[in-house]
């Protein structure tokens, strides 16, 4: 068969997947003419496709050699480094292809994406721009264009950006995602709460890919819950309970003195008991109970529960804007970023030390006194000691070990806070910080909850 025949011959197994076959005729194409150039595009491609990027891009490497101008493989060389995370590489390639066609839509589209991963955003938001004028109907690029105009914090048009990728495709789960902390950011706390509802309404419609072997402590809080639905009248696989705010307040006003206490105490850590309202404390708590928001589980036995889930009702939204208000002195103008819930084993462990991105961190847990064995344990440990400015996120919620190192070395002293139901710690997001050790009752309603809410970016406290 002559080179041509065996390409056509290759390329259509190649469609067909037979990648193996596919590749024995491209390297016998290659052996008899090693500068065959479709044939050097064509394995390259397949290595691609075997997610062996190293080797696709050499591959494409050779055929650039030859033809400078070869667009297939400019644009899969500088796709292909994107993907392995060399977005500063992958820039120069979309650079080529545009400098040979300024109106190439996949070109503009993933350099902006490269550049917003480089966190050049105003960069990306130039591309962004350009791609949803050539092609006004492409979701992606204007949910993406949303990231850029958030990150430069232009939130409202944000938010006009993704509500377009809504309505062009509108169980786009990614722009559906992206709408809520925004929301937050602006001061529509309730908003926001509705469409992580809504995400999680369409990722239950649409079906969510299975995370592989169901782990036995997610199984035994999976088996618990659906009892306790069905005892109380509630046979549905998904639910997730109104959650209404309460008539009156959700948060007790301060009478201890909490501002003053704020505003003296270095480091920054207070403890308020009697947070909630009775009416506020049994509806989110029957609110955890029976919502099918626990979808995240830890190696250590306990289960999370994220906006992004269905973690998000107006009784949360009443209770994050109360603190704010009932509390000035410490929010000030913080906006809520985001908030979680944990629901625990009796008996495995909770959460390693860590610290979190933002400026305050609302800490509070609402299962009865009751069902804890011990009264003086099974709360928060807060180090006096927080997060050195050039440790990333990835560094100080990563290995517990560094961690522990560190405030070793820097002579930490640790203050524990006892479980009790109601109880709130605020303190300053950047103090490390881990669960203290628990013994709580065996049984669906005694599992520890503790609901966790963050204001305010860690960079505005320091401005």
């Amino acid at each position: 068969m002559t080179p041509q025949s065996l390409l056509e011959r290759a390329a259509d197994l190649h469609r067909r997947d037979a990648l193996g076959e596919a590749e024995k005729l491209y390297r016998q194409i290659l052996s008899r003419e090693p500068s065959h150039i479709e044939a050097r595009y064509l394995l390259g491609v397949l290595r691609f496709q075997q997610g062996r990027s190293e080797e696709a891009v050499m591959n494409f490497d050779r055929v650039l050699a030859r033809d400078p101008g070869h667009r297939d493989a400019l644009y899969n060389r500088a796709t292909a480094l994107a993907q392995m995370g060399r977005p500063q590489d992958a820039v120069p390639g979309f650079d080529r292809l545009l400098a040979l066609d300024p109106r190439d839509f996949e070109a503009l589209y993933n350099r902006g994406t490269a550049l917003w991963n480089l966190k050049r955003y105003a960069e990306a938001l130039a591309d962004f721009d350009r791609a949803v004028g050539l092609q006004p109907g492409h979701a992606p690029a204007w949910n993406n264009r949303g990231n850029a105009l958030r990150d430069l914090g232009r939130l409202e048009e944000a938010l006009e950006s993704y509500r377009k990728a809504l309505t062009i495709a509108p169980d786009y789960r990614d722009a559906q995602a992206n709408l809520g902390l925004p929301l937050f950011e602006v001061g529509r706390v309730e908003d926001g709460m509705a469409e992580f509802r809504r995400l999680a309404e369409l990722t239950n419609r649409l079906g969510r890919e299975p995370d592989g072997e169901i782990a036995a402590h997610v199984f035994q809080h999976d088996a618990e819950q659906a009892a306790w639905r069905r005892d109380h009248g509630d046979n549905s696989a998904f639910n997730i309970l109104p959650g209404a705010r309460v008539a009156g307040a959700a948060v007790h006003p301060d009478r201890q003195g909490i501002a003053e206490q704020w505003r003296t105490r270095k480091p920054q850590i207070v403890v308020i008991d009697d947070l909630l309202t009775p009416e506020a404390l049994k509806g989110i708590r029957d609110f955890c109970l029976g919502s099918t928001v626990w979808l995240s589980s830890f190696a250590d036995g306990y289960m999370g529960a994220f906006p992004e889930n269905g973690f998000a009702c107006p009784l949360l939204a009443q209770i994050a804007e109360e603190f704010r208000a009932v509390y000035p002195a410490i929010f000030g103008s913080y906006p809520l970023l985001y908030l979680w819930a944990f629901k625990y084993d009796s008996s495995l462990k909770g959460i390693k030390v860590h610290a979190d991105f933002a400026a305050v961190n609302v800490n509070f847990w609402i299962t009865p006194d009751e069902a804890n064995n011990e009264t003086g344990s099974g709360g928060l440990r807060i180090w006096d000691v927080g997060a050195p400015a050039d440790w990333d996120f990835a560094r100080y919620n990563g290995e517990a070990r560094p961690i522990r190192d560190y405030l070793a070395s820097q002579g930490a002293q640790e203050t524990v806070v006892p479980y009790r139901a109601n109880r709130a710690v605020i303190f300053d997001s950047e103090l490390f910080h881990e669960t203290d050790r628990f013994d709580f009752k065996p049984g669906y309603e005694n599992r520890r909850i503790n609901i966790t809410m963050l204001y305010g970016r860690r960079a505005e406290k320091h401005a």
